[in-house]
């Protein structure tokens, strides 16, 4: 099962290494492998997230997500969204900013690496806000097991007010917009904020306007131990899971993507590091997940990877006018993930031995 599942992605990996070393020599291996370890080892919030939605998603709908997603991931988020962001934020064409980011100017002029590090936090405003919109959606649920108690329970009370998370959320984005953003950014950090907050909504609420509820079948865990009794999404609704995952993702790969220029600059590095090796990874843990019935084992591991979104969602806003190591970032999702499996392991040790004693 291991093999199955990850078999793909170390193929792609070594491929991708390949390719690395024939375009830049030992240097650019190096430099993938680098970012590759990164993707991987800071993105198994993103990996649990992922696979409470796909495991909703029929057969065919995972596959598009293992198949079209990686192109996605690898050529939209890693390669074709640096480049538009630099179209955007200074008027060269993609192909003109590819261009540039190959052949930096010695001249003075503004390099690519500086041209996304300056659209940051525009960047910041809107993949924090969505991943804010996320984090709040969830911990105002109404939940029977919550992990967090003392937090949690009043969480789930205050969620009972229709549309606090929007207020919640708004209120946070005047708040980085006049007291992180600079001065001159404030207008910007509000629109890309409130597109990320709309983003949200709207693709959420299509997800929901055709949800599959679950229904209880007579069957067994499956084989593989993944979910059973559950009502997988096809048609309109698996798209509209497929197209919300999608945006999730990216709105993961933000952060990523910008911290990968504090090791290198080159697109071509950054895709086959992030994008080949990171994003087939993070897909591989997902599906892994998802067959081996992990997040039904392990009950905290949602509750902890929605608190590792809510972290990153106030780093991003606060990356916005102080820099945040990406280091730092990884290690918050690290420990609030470890704290959920812990948390996790004891109780269903104390509820297998309380079974024992019934």
């Amino acid at each position: 099962m291991i093999l199955r599942t990850f078999g793909v992605s170390l193929v792609v990996s070594a491929a991708a290494l390949i390719a690395a070393f024939l375009y830049g020599g030992a240097t650019a291996l190096i430099l993938t492998l680098i970012l590759g370890v990164l993707e991987v080892s800071l993105s198994f919030d993103n990996a649990v997230i992922n696979a409470t939605v796909l495991q909703r998603m029929s057969e065919f709908w995972q596959r598009m997500f293992l198949t079209v997603g990686v192109v996605i991931a690898v050529f939209g988020m890693r390669l074709a969204f640096p480049l538009a962001v630099v179209w955007i934020a200074a008027g060269p064409d993609p192909v003109e900013a590819l261009r540039l980011a190959l052949n930096p100017p010695t001249d003075g002029s503004p390099t690519y690496e500086s041209i996304i590090t300056g659209a940051h936090p525009q960047i910041a405003a809107f993949g924090g806000m969505f991943l804010l919109m996320l984090f709040l959606g969830f911990v105002f649920d109404q939940r029977e097991l919550p992990w967090l108690a003392w937090i949690e329970r009043p969480l789930m009370a205050l969620g009972r007010i229709r549309q606090m998370s929007v207020v919640i959320a708004a209120g946070l984005l005047v708040i980085t917009a006049v007291f992180i953003a600079d001065d001159d950014q404030t207008s910007s950090v509000m629109i890309a904020g409130t597109l990320g907050m709309i983003t949200y909504i709207v693709v959420n609420g299509l997800g929901e306007l055709f949800h599959v509820e679950p229904e209880e079948s007579g069957d067994g865990p499956g084989a593989s131990g993944g979910p059973s009794g559950l009502a997988k999404a096809a048609g309109k609704a698996g798209f509209f899971l497929f197209l919300y995952l999608e945006v999730l993702d990216a709105s993961f790969s933000f952060d990523g993507v910008i911290g990968a220029f504090a090791i290198t600059a080159d697109p071509i590095i950054i895709a086959l590091g992030l994008g080949l090796i990171g994003a087939m990874f993070v897909r591989s843990m997902t599906v892994f997940l998802v067959r081996h019935g992990t997040l039904s084992q392990y009950v905290f591991l949602e509750h902890g990877a929605h608190w590792a979104i809510g972290a990153l969602a106030l780093i991003l806003l606060y990356s916005i006018g102080t820099p945040v190591p990406e280091i730092v970032t990884g290690l918050v999702g690290v420990v609030f993930i470890l704290a959920a499996f812990i948390s996790s392991v004891v109780y269903r040790r104390r509820h297998h031995l309380l079974g024992m004693h019934l």
